[in-house]
């Protein structure tokens, strides 16, 4: 028996120490490399990697590099060369598009093309799942083993993490119990908790549904400004509230509450594209801007929790197509699709004609 961690509980620490701003090494058998996050970098652990190296990248999404006219060689990333005198505010600069409109040329950049970039894409996706700015710095790093011990950094090596961070991770119950509402008093709700170490997700049950039958379902992604502060610039809110009167008028029903706020991105990322509409941008055009694509959110998890509490058919409530989809993909019958539209005012009218027209919502 070994109390190592394995590699999922090695992945959440690595998430944990980018958010710290502590490096961490991947690696695969051809190179390795230290990685820290450009959102929580230091200038002391700049300073430190400038020292041990002259070859430091700036690693950013096609997306963000396609908003500063930087070649992204890989398809999916562009790696920046960093000259020696690199510094944190130039790392978030570039990396963080608030002030795009006010210093709109940051360049010109050099990026570096050649080579394997898996472990660049691997680190772009650790940072992403710890809801930071999908930008990281990069150096390579001689025996990486020696290294890391010497430096106390968590190592992830690409062949063991691969699978699990394109995968959805397993989800676990961990409780439930009964909770009356306004909705509904016959209201139970369930908590699951990922293998990974990642959000818990949560299930608001109405009724006792038939589990051979479909059921009325909602998959419904957390909303903190508009489900908790009836935040006026999405339908977030009415649409919980909407599904959970209707599971009650019909007296059963399932709603998964899924902590993807901003499609994903997490609530800070969430605000900073709501800053960028604030300067004119569409949320399509801020989540790219930012380093995003339009949607972040893994539907295999809501498919996952159905069938753990024993579900296979749903009525499924929603206008996302894609939600559809994903729930056939992975295995949960969708008959029929129930419409949900509710919460348009006029200052959100935009955000939803922006829903309909580039992420397919059927209003």
């Amino acid at each position: 028996m070994s109390f190592a961690p394995d590699i999922l509980e090695r992945l959440a620490r690595a998430r944990a120490d980018l958010r710290m701003g502590v490096p961490i090494l991947v690696l695969d058998q051809a190179q390795a490399f230290m990685v820290l996050a450009s959102e929580t970098i230091s200038d002391q652990r700049l300073a430190a990697a400038q020292a041990l190296s002259n070859d430091l990248v700036l690693v950013l999404t096609a997306r963000r590099a396609e908003t500063l006219k930087a070649r992204a060689y890989d398809a999916d990333l562009a790696r920046i060369r960093m000259s020696r005198d690199a510094t944190t505010d130039w790392v978030r600069c570039v990396s963080d598009p608030a002030d795009d409109l006010n210093t709109p040329f940051k360049g010109p950049f050099q990026s570096q093309r050649g080579g394997d970039a898996s472990l660049h894409l691997m680190a772009l996706n650790l940072v992403k799942s710890a809801q930071l700015l999908p930008s990281v710095v990069m150096l390579p790093v001689d025996d990486p083993a020696n290294f890391a011990l010497a430096n106390g950094l968590t190592v992830i090596p690409k062949v063991l993490a691969e699978p699990y961070l394109l995968a959805s991770s397993p989800m676990n119950p961990v409780v439930n119990a009964r909770l009356p509402m306004r909705a509904a008093q016959a209201g139970r709700l369930h908590i699951f908790r990922p293998d990974d170490g990642g959000e818990e997700h949560y299930v608001i049950e109405i009724g006792r549904p038939d589990r051979s039958k479909p059921v009325l379902a909602r998959l419904h992604s957390a909303c903190f400004t508009g489900d908790v502060l009836g935040s006026l610039k999405c339908d977030c809110g009415p649409q919980l509230n909407a599904a959970l009167a209707q599971m009650g008028s019909e007296g059963e029903g399932i709603l998964l509450y899924l902590n993807q706020e901003g499609r994903g991105i997490g609530l800070a990322n969430k605000m900073r594209a709501y800053s960028l509409q604030d300067q004119g941008f569409d949320t399509v055009e801020a989540n790219h801007r930012l380093g995003f694509e339009d949607d972040e959110r893994d539907f295999r998890i809501g498919a996952n929790i159905l069938k753990k509490l024993g579900f296979s058919s749903v009525r499924l409530l929603t206008n996302n197509p894609r939600k559809i989809k994903m729930m056939e993909c992975t295995g949960i019958s969708v008959p029929e699709r129930v419409p949900l539209r509710v919460g348009e005012n006029a200052h959100n009218s935009d955000y939803l004609a922006t829903k309909a027209s580039k992420s397919g919502h059927l209003l």
